[in-house]
């Protein structure tokens, strides 16, 4: 499985390999959930709650977006998730190797 810092900032997959974003790793990789939502990078927050399976996160994940992203589509923790995930795109995937770009 990645790391967490390596899920956060995955941009994309090779068959079985996962393509990393090596600057913003770089950049926001020690930053906690709150501090990539309060950032405006929802998606890599979105990520890093959805690797933590800590359900505060993504409540905070999902509300932060809400109110600074006046997105109406996010409504109860059930919906969150579902329209979340089709909008990030994200989901927990093993995969066997990483490319750094």
């Amino acid at each position: 499985m990645l790391s967490r810092e390596d899920f956060v900032f995955t941009i994309g997959y090779d068959g079985s390999a996962a393509v990393i974003d090596r600057q913003a790793k770089k950049k926001y990789g020690r930053f906690s959930t709150q501090q990539l939502a309060e950032k405006g990078l929802f998606r890599a927050a979105y990520s890093s709650a959805l690797y933590s399976k800590n359900q505060e996160e993504l409540k905070f994940v999902a509300e932060a977006f809400k109110r600074l992203g006046g997105n109406s589509t996010v409504g109860s923790p059930e919906v969150d998730l579902l329209a979340l995930n089709k909008l990030f795109g994200v989901h927990l995937v093993e995969v066997k190797r990483s490319i750094y770009l």
